[in-house]
């Protein structure tokens, strides 16, 4: 076999190589993806139940309870379109988590349209201020974060 012949077999080889670690790998990785819906979304075209998927939305106002175990909480999470979804966790609640605000869901939606998280991340406006630098000024909180980063360096 002629020296061209045998490179163009092995370019042939590590491309069909390459093909297949790639077909290996999406498949390994086909149930690790989670897929963002809102609320209107689900509502519009729900994932099949069991199907992981991360909800995003708003905690609609006085739909927080916390049920009987003191584990467990229900709440509904809102579109923009006033869509509602309801939503069960249990577990411990992020610090930044109360109603009116914006939170991701990752979970699964059951057969009965409740979604079941497993993880709730918490999210906060531009404005956020962590709870050491409240009633603080702009200077003073500069002081504070200069101090603990001295003993660093």
């Amino acid at each position: 076999m002629k020296a061209k012949h045998q490179r163009l077999v092995l370019v042939v080889l590590a491309l069909i190589a390459l093909v297949g670690a790639s077909l290996l790998a999406v498949y390994a990785l086909r149930n690790q993806a989670n897929y963002f819906y809102l609320p209107e979304q689900i509502v519009a075209e729900p994932p099949e139940p069991g199907q992981a998927v991360r909800l995003g939305g708003m905690v609609e106002a006085g739909s927080l309870q916390k049920l009987a175990d003191g584990v467990t909480v229900t709440f509904a999470v809102t579109g923009r379109d006033n869509s509602r979804i309801p939503v069960r966790y249990a577990g411990i609640l992020p610090d930044l988590f109360v109603e009116g605000s914006g939170v991701v869901a990752e979970g699964r939606l059951n057969s009965g349209g409740t979604f079941v998280a497993d993880n709730l991340l918490a999210k906060h406006d531009e404005n956020y201020v962590p709870r050491e630098l409240e009633g603080m000024s702009e200077h003073q909180a500069a002081e504070m974060a200069e101090d603990t980063t001295v003993g660093l360096e």
